[in-house]
């Protein structure tokens, strides 16, 4: 795994404010947290600590067994590939003491553990319609495995039109909103 421990201290921003919220945000394969915790100084609200873990580096078996960060090993894109649940499993016991917050938020950008979560959890997953490593149909697929773990209602799958694997203005406008509605300020 990693012999540098400080490799696995995840990106903090911390609120400008008296924190009354966090986010965790688990960065997909091939980044780390600093990228995305970056990503959020334009759309951060000053109540809310925004904590973005690095996924640990290891072989991706997807990826020709590149080594890359990864919560897991991938061996391919269709529903019917194999799933690597013991990478699945170490990585819940590495993250599995963040969830006693209070106000939490849990977001992922394709990878991520969801197994112990409330079923009242709200979930936002944001797809471009031109993602060539991630095809749509992939994210939609996603959405639809998503729904039975949690309140289907509360699961909502956007998809933004010219954009590949990446981000976009209006997704990061509309990740704001979902934070916002679910991590109000606290009185």
């Amino acid at each position: 795994l990693c012999n540098n421990i400080s490799a696995l201290l995840p990106a903090i921003m911390s609120a400008a404010q008296k924190a009354t919220a966090a986010v965790i945000f688990l960065c997909g394969l091939g980044d780390t947290g600093h990228g995305w915790a970056e990503a959020f100084t334009g759309i951060r609200s000053v109540h809310i600590k925004y904590i973005c873990p690095h996924a640990l580096v290891m072989p991706v078996t997807l990826h020709m067994n590149m080594v890359t960060p990864s919560w897991f090993d991938i061996t391919g894109l269709s529903p019917d590939s194999l799933e690597d649940e013991t990478g699945t499993k170490q990585q819940e016991v590495l993250y599995h003491g963040t969830c006693w917050l209070a106000s939490l938020l849990w977001a992922s950008f394709p990878q991520g553990p969801i197994n112990g979560l409330r079923r009242d959890i709200s979930i936002l997953q944001c797809h471009g319609d031109l993602d060539l490593l991630v095809p749509l149909m992939s994210g939609a697929l996603t959405a639809e495995k998503l729904k039975p773990l949690v309140n289907p209602a509360n699961v909502t799958f956007k998809t933004y039109g010219g954009v590949r694997h990446s981000s976009c203005q209006q997704e990061m406008m509309d990740i704001m909103q979902f934070v916002g509605q679910l991590l109000p300020p606290a009185d």
